[in-house]
């Protein structure tokens, strides 16, 4: 693959934030888009907006029965998708880890870890049949270092590093992994832990122009390394 080549992309977390500014970024650029989110309303009003060949769905990673019928629909369309993006997350509301009920605790292992796992059970072997791809974990800031009251969000994305260096040396030579830090954006999430001082980072619209190059020139080379979106 080049990074001039219109690409097939499958992207997790579509409806905000980081996944919504690249779902633009990498449609301005002529590549076609498979995405999903939770949000019934929003995945509706992407469909609308950008329509075929783009296809958006509704699915909560979490529930694998879902994200196999989503893999299914995606599969009939293409054989495989050239970038896999596992983008979509979620964070707890800031709390020492003993106060965090066990609900929110699993939500945010469910979502943030085996909801990558799940996109990866059913899309990597197409992947593997179709001899390329590039697979894109998003890891975070909080994945190579850790803070007070995000104990679970730091344990997801720390295991997203070491999954993601284990699915890369068990991929066949034509795939690659990458564990990906997009850095610190000023997003819905780091308003949750951050607040107000939130608006002093990067907004996603910035963002996207140094992170959709960035992720189209992933090769081959990069496979079990942990990146970071050039600031």
């Amino acid at each position: 693959m080049t990074s001039n080549s219109a690409k097939t992309i499958v992207l997790t977390g579509v409806s905000r934030g980081l996944g919504q500014a690249m779902l633009e970024g990498f449609i301005a650029q002529g590549h076609r888009l498979f995405g999903c989110a939770t949000d019934e309303g929003a995945i509706a009003q992407l469909q609308k907006t950008y329509g075929d060949p783009h296809q958006f769905a509704v699915v909560d990673l979490a529930d694998d029965r879902q994200v196999q019928h989503w893999s299914e629909q995606v599969l009939q369309e293409i054989p495989a998708p050239d970038i896999l993006i596992n983008n979509a997350g979620v964070i707890n509301e800031p709390a020492p880890v003993w106060q965090i009920s066990a609900s929110e605790f699993d939500r945010v292992i469910d979502v943030n870890l085996k909801g990558v796992a799940n996109v990866l059970r059913h899309f990597v072997p197409a992947m593997i049949d179709s001899q390329g791809g590039m697979i894109v974990n998003f890891s975070s800031t909080w994945g190579r270092s850790t803070s007070p009251e995000v104990a679970p969000y730091c344990a997801t994305k720390w295991a997203i590093e070491g999954l993601t260096r284990s699915l890369s040396q068990e991929l066949p030579s034509h795939l690659a992994a990458v564990a990906l830090n997009p850095g610190v954006i000023n997003t819905d999430m780091l308003q949750t832990c951050f607040g107000s001082s939130a608006k002093n980072y990067t907004t996603p619209e910035v963002w996207v122009r140094a992170a959709v190059p960035f992720i189209l020139n992933l090769s081959g080379q990069d496979n079990g390394k942990a990146v970071t979106v050039p600031a």
